[in-house]
């Protein structure tokens, strides 16, 4: 078998990929929305000496990046979210039998679509997890980034592991 080629399990294995990245858009969502409802822009609490929960507002991307454009990357980056998750269940069809392969790929897409609807629906994406040590301060994020790191991250080890195989 193909690292990346078709299995035998067919199309019905695509719905295991794409509950786990509606899981992840769910979770998303519903933590921002409890950082909505309860935290004004700007308000934290502290949970740690390393890690507070904030609300902050991200019109960028990937820390803060474009932030300051005047608008036009709000639809940009939903662009890049719609076209990414379309790509990402063309491969999930390709692919469902390559487990580490499809759980990456269905960690980023639950991230960028629980992006992409905040974009859409606030023209921003909605940061809370804020961490920090002496002085160091790490950029808000929220679960949607953390899903689409640890999805990038899987697409590395899966990559490494099939060279690794040489196949």
């Amino acid at each position: 078998m193909a690292a990346r080629g078709n299995t035998a399990a067919g199309g019905g294995a695509l719905w295991p990929w794409l509950a786990w990245a509606l899981l992840l858009l769910v979770a998303d969502q519903f933590t921002k929305t409890l950082i909505l409802g309860y935290y004004r822009l700007g308000d934290a609490t502290y949970v740690t000496s390393f890690f507070n929960i904030v609300r902050a507002h991200n019109t960028g991307a990937a820390f803060s990046f474009l932030a300051d454009a005047g608008g036009w990357q709000r639809w940009v980056f939903t662009g890049i979210g719609v076209a990414a998750a379309l790509f990402i269940v063309w491969q999930l069809r390709a692919h469902p039998g390559q487990k580490l392969f499809c759980f990456a790929l269905s960690s980023i897409l639950g991230g960028a679509i629980g992006n992409v609807v905040d974009r859409m629906m606030h023209g921003y994406v909605v940061d809370f997890l804020d961490f920090h040590a002496r002085g160091w301060h790490f950029p808000a994020f929220n679960l949607a980034d953390s899903a689409i790191t640890v999805g990038a991250a899987c697409l590395i080890i899966d990559e490494l592991l099939r060279v690794r195989r040489g196949s």
